[in-house]
């Protein structure tokens, strides 16, 4: 049983530019005090626009049942502020009964805030935990300078966080992912690692001990970025990889902002036919049957 029921169809939302943070944004709401200013029309509009998208994804790929503890990865940026604010709010009326605990991983980069996390979460009243282990020495240790770090970074911060979660009993892990990523994933790994694979909204860990999900799979970049500056939310810049300008996935991204201005919605065409596989019209011998096909009568 899922945790909300489907609404609206995220699928064809453009997405604009996805670097960009919108002009004109909606009206602020003051963070970490849901509820103490009235908020604008256009935020309200926007703001049941991504927990419907968040709701059905929920329900589409039944990522949280009764009685879920959910582990919910909160990095600093918009994306896991975004995805904990919603999850929240949809806690609140599920029909399913499901606990939140928020953890971030403070990997000891030099200047990185350390009150910032936990005096937000501690203003909203959630629970909340903070690791601490020292991955960005050893990324900078193990990755010549110039190279992308990302991938060590993700792979030790992985193993942090799944540790946790193993030894606190949380049944998911929740992920700041969204649909841009997923298909930024998909034109990464065909560009560059010769396979047809993105990044899917629910996965079980390779260990099989951890089942993964990512609710705003269904949402656009854009529109989070909208909703993280009207919820003024306190942002943590990544300043371990963040200014990497030359990772593979930045060019991807420059790619799909430069298609979607000229071809609007078409990132969420895209992500529509990673939802429609038609898999004899590819040409893996593995995933469907070419050699028992027969001509009829």
């Amino acid at each position: 049983m899922s945790a909300v029921a489907p609404t609206g169809a995220p699928e064809t939302m453009p997405t604009g530019a996805p670097e960009a943070m919108p002009t004109g944004a909606p009206e602020a709401m003051p963070t970490g005090a849901p509820g103490t200013a009235r908020p604008s029309g256009t935020f309200r509009k926007l703001q049941a626009q991504l927990r419907g998208e968040v709701g059905k994804a929920i329900e589409d790929y039944a990522m949280i049942a009764e009685g879920d503890k959910v582990m919910v990865c909160l990095s600093g940026g918009k994306d896991s502020y975004t995805l904990l604010d919603l999850l929240l709010s949809l806690q609140r009326s599920a029909p399913v009964h499901f606990d939140l605990v928020a953890v971030n991983l403070d990997q000891k980069q030099p200047g990185f805030p350390e009150h910032v996390l936990p005096d937000y979460l501690r203003g909203l009243g959630v629970p909340y935990h903070i690791i601490e282990q020292d991955t960005y020495s050893v990324v900078k240790r193990v990755i010549p300078e110039g190279r992308t770090m990302c991938g060590l970074c993700s792979r030790l911060r992985r193993g942090a966080l799944y540790r946790w979660a193993a030894e606190n009993g949380a049944t998911k892990i929740a992920l700041g992912h969204h649909r841009d990523d997923i298909v930024e994933t998909l034109f990464l790994n065909l560009f560059h690692g010769g396979r047809l694979k993105a990044m899917p909204p629910k996965l079980r860990s390779d260990d099989g001990r951890h089942i993964v999900i990512r609710p705003l799979a269904y949402c656009a970049e854009r529109d989070i970025a909208r909703y993280a500056r009207a919820r003024r939310f306190p942002l943590i810049p990544c300043t371990l990889c963040g200014s990497q300008e030359n990772a593979q996935r930045r060019a991807i991204k420059r790619m799909l902002a430069e298609w979607e201005r000229e071809h609007p919605g078409r990132t969420g065409s895209i992500f529509t036919a990673l939802r429609q596989v038609e898999a004899g019209h590819l040409a893996d011998p593995g995933l469907f049957d070419f050699a028992g096909l027969r001509a009829g009568p």
